[in-house]
């Protein structure tokens, strides 16, 4: 996206502020491809045996995104954030709905063998990763937003400075924390089986 889009988003977003439901018809478009991406990102990380895909998941949060009414849309960046983190929330709950149908039902237990799966990406247990930033989120709330801008929004450390007000080495030090504290909670977890 080239800078005169990345103002035009900025003003079309600005105008669906104010009630301009012709602005969301402009924005789309220029915004439709780095949304894409972004679901594409997240449904990378997802587990085998998640039957939405990339595009349903598009659709689902641009569903949710134009039902938000109280947002005060401040520029690009901070409309990809609240993207990214509508996307967390449709995967978050597909998580929590296939694991409520985890020990009965119609479903079939197929084991796999890892080894022979092709994917290099390493399967994230999104409930459990949901779970341990909301507990970062009670301790450090700006280091939440940062891992929550920088893995799930896949914003640059550029761009999570911008979105939140800070320095790019507050963002560089704020990720290193919590990718720390976050893989001692999610090891923690693991440990006590909880």
């Amino acid at each position: 996206m080239n800078s005169n889009s990345r103002g035009e988003v900025t003003l079309l977003l600005h105008e669906w502020r104010r009630g301009d439901h012709g602005a969301l018809n402009k924005l789309m478009p220029l915004v439709y491809r780095e949304l894409h991406r972004l679901a594409h990102r997240y449904m990378v990380r997802e587990q085998a045996g998640n039957a939405l895909q990339t595009t349903a998941l598009l659709n689902e949060a641009y569903l949710r995104l134009v039902d938000l009414k109280r947002v005060q849309w401040q520029d690009r960046v901070h409309f990809f954030a609240v993207s990214a983190r509508m996307m967390r929330r449709v995967l978050v709950e597909g998580a929590r709905s296939r694991r409520s149908h985890k020990r009965g039902g119609d479903l079939k237990r197929v084991e796999l063998n890892e080894g022979a799966i092709p994917c290099k990406v390493r399967d994230v247990d999104l409930i459990a990763l949901d779970e341990a930033l909301h507990a970062l989120a009670a301790i450090d709330p700006r280091e939440a937003n940062v891992v929550e801008l920088r893995f799930f929004g896949g914003l640059t450390v550029d761009e999570t400075a911008e979105a939140l007000g800070i320095s790019d080495k507050t963002v560089m030090r704020d990720w290193e924390l919590a990718k720390v504290w976050l893989l001692h909670e999610l090891q923690h977890k693991g440990r006590d089986g909880s």
